[in-house]
């Protein structure tokens, strides 16, 4: 698979143009910097020439950096490579990570002033769209167990409940989180069903799956027939920080999601970035396939190993530290002792992420690691809480424009939340703004070590 973008870069940098443009860096790294490589690559969204006279005398033409929110070069080439990759109608690139692409599907699919059914253990991107766009989530509440409030169990009869109860405030859409934080993968293509049943697309936060794709048989949401997904490359394949695809299952999405993503995202998207993808693609297309599996049976011996979860995504491996005698929080800090920093940590679980780029000293460190850590002495049970449906004093967007202020956490009873208070990471909202915090609430907040809350004044 060719590399339109990374090529460009190159040859910009060969041509040693006179970089009359931004950014202020000019390719060159400041003295002393360690990743000049990075600096030279850095560009601006610049055009390209119609013809070029070469010292040799050769005319030719020179092609232009493209813009991302209206690709119609280097940047389309290869977001086709990465359509066909993946067997979507057409795929997108943010350099804004998944939080643009979820801001870009909700604008697309939603609009401004409406409703749509959410799954509550949603990353906080969720509800600063509805800030912005003035939406109204209508909160489908997944099965919580094991002392978690961030992830849960969701059916598609909890799907096709929640449809029929909030028929009469016409939801134009369905939103889920699939992997969620803990691991688990909602039965996608079921869901899929009951939404198309009823007329109402599916859309997918994907943010942890991007992988899901590539397995022998695709568990990843397009091929499940969601209608619009986002992948956060970065979390799970070799992209950069920021990297992220935007499907649709309909190339007729297209236009209305570049719109989206241009009014949210920056008008300076890197470049250095959009290369990750770029070559990300090449890297999934060769010897990727064969990689993962491996990679996936390996991560399968380390759960066995250690006694993970079980029914979590192939190379997440979620560990429940009560039974090992501990909080999540300590057995963490266990683990960063022997030189291992896990993705997460809550009351209860750790969360460590595998992936193809990881090396075989990396699983023997963690299995090491797990049989050094001795038992603990207490056996923590799980926090005996769950959410439970809100009391709606305001809007999202109304509440997060408010004046507001800082308050104890035992002191917000009966206030309103002015933001959203999420558990971050993974961001997944205990409290959503506008809403009443309650007992529940506050017993929740306190257990995750949340001791401040923002309250409407």
């Amino acid at each position: 698979m060719d590399t339109p973008l990374y090529d460009f870069l190159e040859e910009y940098i060969r041509r040693g143009t006179v970089r009359a443009h931004m950014p202020g860096h000019k390719g060159i790294s400041p003295e002393g910097c360690g990743f000049a490589a990075a600096y030279r690559y850095d560009i601006t969204e610049i055009a390209g020439a119609d013809v070029l006279y070469t010292p040799e005398g050769i005319i030719a033409e020179i092609a232009g950096a493209d813009v991302l929110y209206a690709p119609e070069g280097i940047i389309a080439q290869s977001e086709e490579n990465a359509s066909r990759l993946f067997g979507t109608g057409t795929t997108l690139y943010s350099a804004g990570g998944s939080t643009l692409c979820v801001q870009a599907m909700l604008g697309a699919v939603c609009g401004m002033g409406r409703s749509f059914i959410c799954a509550r253990n949603a990353h906080r991107s969720v509800l600063n769209s509805c800030a912005l766009l003035d939406l109204e989530p209508l909160w489908l509440f997944p099965e919580y167990a094991g002392g978690s409030a961030i992830s849960g169990i969701l059916s598609p009869g909890m799907v096709e409940e929640s449809i029929l109860r909030y028929r009469e405030k016409n939801p134009v859409c369905v939103f889920i989180t699939s992997p969620d934080y803990l691991g688990r993968l909602a039965p996608i293509r079921e869901i899929a069903d009951v939404c198309h049943r009823f007329g109402l697309p599916l859309l997918v936060d994907n943010a942890h799956g991007a992988y899901l794709a590539f397995l022998p048989e695709s568990l990843h949401p397009i091929a499940l027939r969601a209608d619009i997904c986002c992948d956060s490359a970065h979390k799970t394949l070799p992209a950069l920080t920021g990297a992220a695809y935007l499907h649709a299952r309909d190339e007729g999405y297209r236009a209305d999601l570049l719109r989206a993503m241009a009014l949210f995202g920056s008008s300076s998207p890197s470049y250095l970035i959009m290369a990750s993808l770029d070559i990300c693609n090449k890297y999934l297309s060769e010897n990727f396939r064969q990689e993962l599996a491996l990679t996936v049976e390996r991560v399968k011996a380390l759960k066995e190993s250690i006694g993970a979860m079980p029914g979590t995504e192939p190379l997440k491996v979620t560990v429940y530290a009560p039974d090992l005698g501990y909080t999540g929080y300590e057995l963490a800090n266990l683990l960063r002792e022997k030189g291992i920093e896990p993705e997460y940590a809550d009351i209860c679980h750790v969360v460590m992420m595998y992936s193809a780029s990881s090396t075989e000293d990396d699983f023997d460190r963690t299995e090491t690691a797990f049989r050094t850590i001795p038992k603990g002495n207490g056996t923590p049970e799980p926090p005996d809480f769950f959410l439970t449906e809100p009391v709606r004093k305001m809007s999202v967007r109304e509440a997060f424009f408010a004046r507001r202020e800082m308050v104890p956490v035992e002191k917000a009873l009966g206030r309103v939340a002015a933001e959203n208070v999420t558990v971050c990471p993974p961001c997944v909202p205990i409290a959503a703004a506008g809403e009443l915090i309650d007992e529940n609430i506050v017993k929740i907040l306190k257990s995750y070590g949340i001791l401040d809350v923002s309250v409407v004044k």
